[in-house]
Order: C-alpha cells, then sequence, then structure tokens
C-alpha cells in the first residue's frame, strides 16, 4: 500500500536536500561578489567625482594661513558603574563640604552668586541701547 518512488534516480532526500543546499550557498556567493564588484565601481566613480567637486587647492593661495583652534575641552570619557560610584562620593563630599561652610549656612543664596562670579568669566560687552526715534507715533 505503500507509494512507489515516482522518480528515476535513487538519491536519498538527505543528498537531495544537501544538493540543494550547496546549490543555494553557491548562487549567494556569487551575487555578493557581483555586488561586491558593482560597489567598488562606483566608490571609484564617486570618489572622482568628489574630487572634482572639492579641488579647492587654487584658493588656498590666497587665503590667510589660520591656526588650528585647541580646544581646552577634555575628552568625552564613557561611564561605567565604577566611575559612576567614585564621581557620586566625590560630588556628595564636595556637597557635604559646601552646605557646612559657614558662609553658605549665613547666606546660601549670596555664597552661590559670588561662586558664580569667581569662576565664570568676565562678559566684556555691554549691552546695546536702542536708538530712540524721533518721530509721530501711529494714532489708531
Amino acid at each position: 500500500m505503500g507509494k512507489t518512488s515516482s522518480r528515476s534516480d535513487t538519491r536519498t532526500r538527505a543528498e537531495r536536500k544537501f544538493e540543494k543546499k550547496l546549490h543555494f550557498y553557491e548562487s549567494v556567493r556569487s551575487s555578493v561578489a557581483r555586488k561586491a564588484i558593482t560597489k567598488a565601481k562606483q566608490k571609484k566613480r564617486s570618489r572622482t567625482k568628489k574630487m572634482k567637486v572639492y579641488d579647492m587647492s587654487l584658493l588656498s593661495e590666497y587665503l590667510p594661513e589660520l591656526k588650528a583652534p585647541q580646544e581646552s575641552r577634555p575628552t568625552e570619557f564613557k561611564l561605567n558603574n565604577k566611575k559612576r560610584n567614585s564621581l557620586v562620593l566625590k560630588e556628595s563630599n564636595k556637597l557635604k563640604t559646601v552646605i557646612n561652610h559657614p558662609n553658605f549656612q549665613s547666606d546660601p543664596l549670596g555664597s552661590i552668586f559670588q561662586h558664580l562670579l569667581n569662576t565664570q568669566p568676565a562678559m566684556n560687552e555691554k549691552p546695546k541701547r536702542r536708538k530712540v526715534k524721533l518721530g509721530k507715533r501711529k494714532q489708531k
């Protein structure tokens, strides 16, 4: 009552599955290789286009030389748990010393204001005055 095999070759199911898998892997490899080749060609084309557009070497003759800005900002660092805990301990100790300071206890806002005046850079610019126009006012 079993079904007779309609296939002419006597390969087992596992062999057919394996061959099918190999065929699939080969097609994937070939498509990846084709895509890599086309990407390489596109990169070359785009590089040459960009090089033509951004060639400003002639302008450098006429522009003055600028000094590179020296940034005094510290580099960003990644906080892990250990660093975070040590930072919290340091800051909490600083806060305790500030709260226990006699100047802060006598006048908290005044001491904060004084601290900001001492630590922040001074503003050299004077606020601009608005010009008063002489003339008729609009009548409603």
